[in-house]
This record gives C-alpha cells, structure tokens and sequence, in this order.
C-alpha cells in the first residue's frame, strides 16, 4: 500500500497551491469587495472571471472530469487532493477552476448521457465557461429526499415536452450567465417506480420559465454563486430532442450524476476544515486568558488533536473511494461514497463548530468566513440526499450480507 501521490498529482499540487498562494488569497478581499458593489446581485464578480483566464492558461481547468483528459479532467484519485486545496478557499477557487457545482455535474451528465447537437449546444460552452447551468431536482411540495415523490410533469406532445411544475434551491438559476436547466420531472406517473422520471434540458429563456426568488441558507444567499432559486416551470414547451438518454432514465442518470458530485463536495470540505483548523491555531496562540494563551488551555488543546485526527480519518476514507471510483466505477464505490457523504459534513462541522468557538464574537462576525462555511456544511447533510437516505441505504447493504 502506498501512501504517495504520483507524479502528474505531485505536479498539479505544486501548481495549484502556487494558485491559491499568488492569486486565490490576495482576490478574497476583492471578491468581497465587488459583491458588495455590483449593480446585478447574482452576477459573476469580475474578479472571478480574471482568476479563470489566469487558471485556464496553467492547465487548472476542468479537473473534476474523470476519464475525460482531452477536456482537463483528471483521475479521481488526483482530483481528490486538487479539490481539497480548493476547498480552503471555496467561493474563489472552485470556480475560478471551472470546477465548481451545479456546472459540474451538469457537464458530467451531458458527457455521459447527452447527444452530439446536446454536447456542442450545451457542454462545449460549460466547458469553456461562457455560459452557467442549473440542476432543477428538488422541489417544495414533496419529500425530495425519495427522488420516486417528484411531482413536476414533462408530458409528450407531438415533437415537444411540456414542463409542468416548481423547484427550489436550484443552485446558480438566479445567475443572469445561466443559461440551461436540466430538469427532473416525471414522463410516465404510471410506469415502474423507478422508470417514471426523465430528464429534459429546458433554456432559461423558455417562456413559462419563472425564476421566482432566491432562497437563503440560514440568511447567507450564497449570491457569489449564482444563489438558490424557487424555479416555476408553466407549460413550458421545448423540443422532443431536448430529452437526455430515454424516456424513464431519469432516475438513472440521477443516480450517475450525483455520485461524483457527493464526492467533490467531500474533497472540498476537508479543505475547508483544514483552513478553519489553521485559523484557529493561529487564533489560540495569539489570544491571552486568565494569565496564558488559549492554546495553553487544556481543553482547547483537546479541540486541537481531536480535530487533527477526524480530518485525517476523513481524508483515508475519501481517497480510498476515489481509488474505488478510478478501479471498478461508481457503482462498486456506492458503499465508500454513501459513507463519506454521511462522515464528511458532520466531521467538518464539528471542526468548524470548535473553531467558531476558539474565535468569540469574531466565529459569528461577517470578518471571517466560519459563519457562513458553518452554513454551507450543515446544508450539505440535506444535498445530494440527507444522511438518513444514506444510512438507510448503506444499513440495508450491510445487512444484506448477513441475510
């Protein structure tokens, strides 16, 4: 067993931190800065678009994309270290990388499921990033957590669908770059449980398309990102062709899409909670109470060697489902990935939550970005599935083999 990355991963890290260290850090204030100041609250910030044109030009673009070099992607397992250090910074770096959800794994669904005129209209542009996307699944009115409940209607008529019904928390769909929405509806109430969901790729422009709102996530926007929209779809008509894979594949390509994005989010938290663990070393070294610096503080050391030995227990896990993803597909990595989807966020919140608290007043302010990483993590145990869907499933599996 060999702990070390290879060469093409040693290479890359190199690069990408140099990135981070020269460009990403230096931007943070400035991206701060033009949100504020922008006249269109969802769109890109400038400086974000600078950090692509200087990331595209080092090869640091579209690493996420496994099994697909000629576009930039990279194996898993090189991805998963590359993504970590992106998570340190994760409203710059992802996206400055084209790297970053819902983009991601809409432009992994178009690779794996999308036509040649659905690829050229639609993928060539997200790869190069003229253009954003959206994922349209979840929605209001039904348990979304049983992907079967989707109410929305894509109903056949003639050489057209019809796009009855209304989502929410659809990342990026406020962005005025967002162009396409892939939506998940149902085709066919009547078919088998599982063979009753499509997926169709709906332009944002389509009339009946109405992007009511953004949603917020324990009062954060996330409007660096394009926000999370209430998306109402009325009769909203597109061509036959517009239709990804067959009718009732839908949940199908769901399953494929949202495997490798549960790991990408992975990766990039341990980033995060690597950055939070640091901010706080440095922070309890620096503040004096009772006579002596906070790190002399028994209980705070504790906090230190505890949060130092969950992210590493979490960092072995995800890279071991990376190699199973690289070695024998996503399908025989589903235990790995179910178990880094329910370790990962609860993990990073515990090291966010200890980090918080070594900061005071300051964990909770607007001046540091713990608050609101607090809010991303916790809302990952709710993407992608809740961690009861996971344990659900992954107990069933266990059992299974007891049977």
């Amino acid at each position: 067993m060999d702990f070390t990355f290879d060469e093409e991963t040693e290479q890359l890290r190199a690069r990408l931190l140099a990135f981070m260290d020269e460009h990403v850090y230096p931007a943070e204030p400035v991206l701060k800065a033009q949100l504020a100041e922008r006249d269109d609250p969802w769109s890109t910030a400038p400086v974000v678009r600078e950090l692509r044109e200087k990331a595209r030009a080092q090869g640091l673009w579209n690493l996420f994309l496994a099994g697909h070099p000629e576009h930039g992607g990279v194996p898993n397992l090189t991805y998963a270290p590359l993504a970590e250090i992106t998570g340190r910074s994760p409203r710059l770096a992802p996206a400055a990388l084209n790297c970053a959800a819902p983009d991601t794994g809409n432009m992994e669904v178009l690779t794996m499921f999308g036509t040649e005129e659905q690829k050229r209209r639609w993928l060539e542009p997200l790869l190069e990033a003229r253009i954003r996307s959206a994922f349209a699944m979840t929605e209001p009115d039904v348990a979304s957590s049983d992907a079967t409940n989707i109410a929305t209607t894509i109903t056949r008529d003639g050489d057209s669908y019809v796009v009855n019904g209304r989502k929410w928390y659809i990342t990026g769909a406020l962005n005025p770059d967002c162009a396409i929405l892939i939506v998940m509806g149902k085709t066919d109430p009547d078919a088998e449980r599982h063979r009753q969901q499509s997926m169709v790729l709906v332009p944002r422009d389509t009339p009946g398309v109405t992007v009511r709102r953004g949603m917020g996530v324990y009062g954060y926007d996330d409007s660096d990102h394009g926000g999370h929209a209430e998306v109402v779809f009325e009769d909203v008509r597109v061509p036959a062709d517009h239709l990804i894979g067959g009718e009732g594949d839908g949940f199908a390509i769901a399953q494929a899409r949202l495997g490798p994005g549960r790991i990408h989010h992975c990766m990039r938290a341990i980033g995060m909670a690597e950055r939070a663990l640091e901010l706080t070393c440095r922070r309890v070294l620096d503040r004096v109470a009772f006579g002596r610096p906070l790190a002399d503080q028994g209980v705070v050391r504790e906090w230190i060697a505890e949060a130092r030995v969950r992210i590493e227990q979490l960092r072995l896990l995800v890279l071991k489902t990376a190699y199973l993803m690289d070695t024998v597909g996503n399908r025989g990595a589903h235990t790995e990935i179910q178990a880094i989807k329910i370790a990962t966020p609860r993990t990073v919140e515990w090291v966010l939550d200890r980090a918080i608290q070594a900061h005071g007043a300051a964990g909770v302010s607007q001046d540091l970005p713990l608050g609101e990483w607090m809010a991303g993590v916790r809302s990952l145990r709710l993407a992608d599935g809740p961690d009861e869907v996971h344990l659900r499933s992954l107990a069933r599996a266990e059992l299974a083999r007891y049977r």
